[in-house]
């Protein structure tokens, strides 16, 4: 069993594969022994639990889930991890690795037949909105998930109304999951060493907290954070939407003609969803 919990030895391994980092697939993989086990624990597995990981790197979080597990389906796509992988995880026989692109995976067909599943994985900083939009948009009901990301992403995530981070995603993710920021993870713990620091971020998912459209909800708030420093007013011009209506939803929430999108609730959105067609 290869030894995953040593930096020297995890070096060792990758030089032994002639492994080189990409930058483009934004690699950077988990050295320290104990945060894949603190995130395997907040991941919410019991020995039922189907988890689909995405970006499984050498395996060391891939090790801990298949610990806990009935099932791992872990998602990869670059072909050169493929032979380090069936070293790492051969003793692991409830683990599976599925060769692909997880933003080109119908995960409906992937996940066919399994209930209640769950996502954990340390995703790659550079395409981690896509990656969740596609887990929440197109794949089946997740119970969580349980991701590594970039801290100032997960801190946007997990925004309030007000702040200066708060804007689309959060209110996406809010309309899917209730996220909880649960840890951070400094740069030190990654080979190679990350010039950011990172956060594990918990997203429970609910049921839609509101009765609307949440297509048309999406497309008036991708249109208010538009351009930030605009008013809604200005903002919502752009789909057809008068000033004059605009103003008019706003004073019925509290709010003056000023308003900008960072001013509004969720909520908020979902009652302009109710009142507004869009053109």
């Amino acid at each position: 069993m290869s030894d995953l919990t040593s930096p020297k030895q995890i070096s060792a391994l990758l030089e032994r594969y002639g492994f080189r980092f990409s930058k483009a697939l934004g690699q950077n993989f988990l050295i320290s022994p104990h945060i894949p086990v603190k995130i395997a624990e907040n991941a919410g597995l019991t020995p039922e639990t189907t988890v689909l990981e995405i970006g499984p790197g050498i395996g060391s979080l891939t090790r801990e889930l298949s610990l806990r597990a009935k099932r791992v389906l872990t998602v990869e796509v670059d072909p050169r991890l493929y032979p380090l992988l069936n070293e790492t995880l051969a003793d692991y026989p409830n683990v599976t690795l599925v060769r692909k692109d997880i933003l080109k995976t119908d995960l409906q067909k992937l996940l066919e037949g399994e209930t209640d599943p769950v996502v954990c994985a340390n995703l790659p900083y550079n395409i981690t909105t896509p990656i969740l939009m596609h887990l929440l948009r197109n794949g089946p009901r997740f119970r969580s998930i349980t991701v590594m990301v970039q801290k100032e992403v997960a801190q946007r995530f997990c925004a309030k109304r007000g702040s200066k981070v708060y804007g689309a995603v959060t209110l996406l993710l809010q309309w899917y999951t209730r996220p909880e920021l649960l840890f951070n993870v400094p740069s030190t713990c990654f080979m190679p060493r990350p010039r950011v620091e990172s956060a594990v971020l918990h997203l429970k998912a609910i049921d839609p907290p509101y009765d609307t459209d949440p297509d048309r909800m999406f497309c008036l708030i991708r249109a208010g954070f538009a351009l930030r420093r605009k008013t809604l007013q200005n903002n919502l011009a752009a789909l057809g939407i008068s000033k004059q209506e605009t103003a008019e939803a706003l004073t019925a929430f509290g709010l003056t003609s000023s308003a900008r999108a960072e001013d509004l609730t969720l909520e908020n959105f979902a009652a302009l969803a109710n009142r507004f067609s869009i053109q």
